[in-house]
C-alpha cells in the first residue's frame, strides 16, 4: 500500500522556502515551471492547484510559460487532468517506463500497460495535448523485455515528446546489491548501444527530432524547461534535493524530506551544499552541454584538426564552425567532452 502523502506539510514547506529565499516584489518571472524530481501527481488535483497558487504569490509566470507536471499513470484520470489544466498545467511527463507487465512488476511500479494508455487518453480528453513519455532501456536480459515492441507501443500513442533513460546500476542501491549477489545481470555495453541506436532509428523515422542525448520531440515540441539547462541558463529550484544555478554559483537543497521540513520549520535555509564555478568549470560545462544537444558546440576553425578523428570514426560532424555529435558520438559523450576540454585547456 502507498504511504499517505503529506500534502499540507509539503505545501507549507514550499511556501516557507519561497518566503525565505525569494523577495515578494513580483520581479521573479518564470518562462518555464517544472513540477518534478519526484511524483508531484501524488499531491492530487487540489494539491497541484494550491502549489501553483503558492508559486504565483512569489513569481510571475510569463505569458505562454511551459508548465509541466511529472505524473505516474495510475494518478491520471480525466477529472484530475481537468483540474490541472484549470490550475495552469499545459504539459505532462508520464512515467511509463515500459509496456511490459513483467518489467513494471520488477520495477515495483503500481501501474500496468493499460493504465499508461488510459492516462494518455484521459489527458487528451481534458485538453492536455503536450504529452511526454519516459521509457527505460538496457534492462537485464533475464526480464525478456522486447525493446522494439515498447518503442512501437509508445509511438502508437503519438506523444509530442519522448525521454529515454538507460538503466545504470549504482553501488549501495537495492539493484546494486542484487547485481553483487548475482541475482541480476547488468546489460552489456553492446546491448546498451544497440538499443540506444535502435530507438534513434525508430523515433526519428516516426517524425521526432533527436535533439538531445536522451530526448526526442516533435518539431516545435522540444522541452523548453530542460533545454534551458543545456543552454546554461539560470534556473531556480525549490524542494528537497532541488538544484539551482544563477550563472556563477550552483546550490542544492538537503535531500531527506524530514530534514528539509525541519529546517524550514526553524526558518533555516535548507541548503545542502553549493559551489562557485571558476573559469575552468564553466569551460568544461560549456563543452559538455554543447555536445549533448543537436545544436552542437561552436569551435574555432583551427581546432578542427584536433577532433578530425571523431568525424572519421562517425562520432561527429563539423560544418559552419559547429561540432555536433552523432548518436554514435553521444554514446561516448563523457569521454569526448573530457577530451575536448583537455585539448582546449592546453
Amino acid at each position: 500500500m502507498r504511504r499517505e502523502t503529506p500534502v499540507a506539510e509539503y505545501l507549507a514547506g514550499i511556501e516557507a522556502e519561497l518566503r525565505l529565499r525569494f523577495p515578494p516584489d513580483g520581479t521573479w518571472e518564470l518562462d518555464t515551471l517544472y513540477l518534478g524530481g519526484g511524483t508531484p501527481s501524488r499531491l492530487g488535483a487540489e494539491g497541484i492547484a494550491r502549489l501553483l497558487d503558492i508559486v504565483r504569490r512569489r513569481a510571475m509566470l510569463a505569458p505562454g510559460a511551459e508548465i509541466t507536471i511529472e505524473a505516474n499513470p495510475d494518478d491520471v484520470d480525466a477529472p484530475t487532468v481537468a483540474a490541472w489544466r484549470a490550475a495552469g498545467i499545459n504539459r505532462m511527463s508520464l512515467g511509463v517506463q515500459s509496456f511490459d507487465p513483467g518489467v513494471l512488476k520488477w520495477m515495483h511500479r503500481l501501474h500496468d500497460p493499460e493504465s499508461a494508455v488510459a492516462a494518455v487518453d484521459a489527458a487528451r480528453q481534458s485538453g492536455l495535448l503536450d504529452i511526454s513519455l519516459d521509457l527505460i532501456f538496457a534492462l537485464p536480459s533475464s526480464l525478456g523485455r522486447d525493446w522494439s515492441r515498447d518503442l512501437d507501443r509508445a509511438l502508437a500513442l503519438d506523444p509530442t515528446h519522448l525521454s529515454l533513460y538507460g538503466l545504470t546500476v549504482e553501488h549501495r542501491t537495492p539493484l546494486g546489491r542484487w547485481r553483487d549477489r548475482g541475482d541480476v545481470e547488468e546489460a552489456p555495453e553492446e546491448r546498451y548501444e544497440t538499443e540506444f541506436l535502435e530507438a534513434h532509428d525508430w523515433l526519428t523515422a516516426g517524425g521526432l527530432d533527436h535533439y538531445e542525448v536522451s530526448n526526442f520531440g516533435r518539431p516545435g515540441r522540444h522541452a523548453r524547461h530542460n533545454s534551458s539547462y543545456w543552454s546554461g541558463a539560470a534556473y531556480g529550484g525549490i524542494g528537497p534535493a532541488a538544484h539551482e544555478y544563477d550563472g556563477a554559483r550552483r546550490r542544492w537543497n538537503v535531500a531527506p524530506y524530514a530534514e528539509w521540513v525541519k529546517r524550514l520549520g526553524a526558518a533555516e535555509d535548507p541548503v545542502g551544499g553549493q559551489e562557485v564555478l571558476d573559469s575552468g568549470n564553466r569551460e568544461a560545462e560549456a563543452v559538455y552541454l554543447g555536445l549533448r544537444t543537436a545544436n552542437g558546440l561552436a569551435v574555432a576553425a583551427d581546432e578542427s584538426a584536433r577532433f578530425a578523428r571523431w568525424v572519421d570514426a562517425g562520432w561527429a560532424s563539423f560544418a559552419d564552425g559547429v561540432l555536433r555529435l552523432t548518436p554514435l558520438g553521444w554514446l561516448r559523450l563523457d569521454a569526448l567532452a573530457a577530451d575536448l576540454t583537455v585539448i582546449r585547456s592546453r
